[in-house]
């Protein structure tokens, strides 16, 4: 699975790791170099796919508790607070994402609505298909639950899902270098519950998988 970084966030420098320059967040390993978590937090989501991979069959219906389940798995050798909503505003290059004092209730919500709507997703019409991967992924980005790895949470969502639905491992690539625009734009496109940019964007990822795979 591509390892973009859409969701570093614009934190203060008292979260950050002494040393890192505002690059790092604070972490049980003391790394202060971006480029060495980016490696150790690539390596530690490859094996948590492995894993859910194996552990998720295509009649589970994902739930808010899953992914605080999965965030966990992923990243609690290097962050304390794994797992756990963030207690922090956070935002990215000055687009502020949901208020932390909301996100328990946001996550209610967003389990409720659109997980137990679209998981588990075993339709029959891809177009139904591409609406829930691109409706859950939107939703789940604009949350923004945690402090680190939120948009890579909702690509490993977004892979089971499509997993579920019979299709192939998701190649995420359409999402980075000149895509990165397009795929922000489709974010914010969700504010208005407008979900059609991000659903173009998942049909075309479902189309370049089918060929890579």
């Amino acid at each position: 699975m591509a390892d973009n970084r859409y969701d570093v966030s614009d934190l203060p420098e008292a979260q950050c790791e002494p040393g890192s320059d505002g690059k790092v967040l604070k972490n049980r390993l003391g790394i202060v170099s971006k480029q060495d978590m980016d490696g150790v937090e690539a390596t530690a989501l490859e094996r948590t796919m492995d894993a859910l991979v194996r552990d998720y069959d295509a009649a589970h219906r994902v739930t808010a508790d899953d992914l605080c389940d999965w965030h966990r798995l992923w990243l609690a050798d290097v962050y304390e607070w794994a797992g756990q909503y963030r207690q922090v505003n956070i935002s990215k290059d000055g687009f502020p994402f949901a208020a932390a004092s909301q996100v328990s209730y946001l996550m209610t919500q967003f389990d409720r609505e659109v997980l137990g709507r679209w998981t588990p997703c075993s339709f029959s019409d891809r177009r139904e298909v591409v609406r829930a991967l691109a409706e859950t992924h939107v939703e789940l980005v604009l949350i923004h639950p945690f402090r680190e790895g939120n948009g890579r949470l909702a690509r490993v969502l977004s892979t089971l899902m499509a997993l579920q639905a019979g299709l192939p491992l998701l190649d995420f690539r359409s999402m980075a270098g000149e895509g990165r625009r397009t795929y922000v734009v489709a974010i914010q496109a969700g504010l208005d519950k407008d979900y059609a940019p991000m659903e173009r964007l998942f049909q075309r990822i479902i189309e370049e998988s089918g060929r890579s795979s």
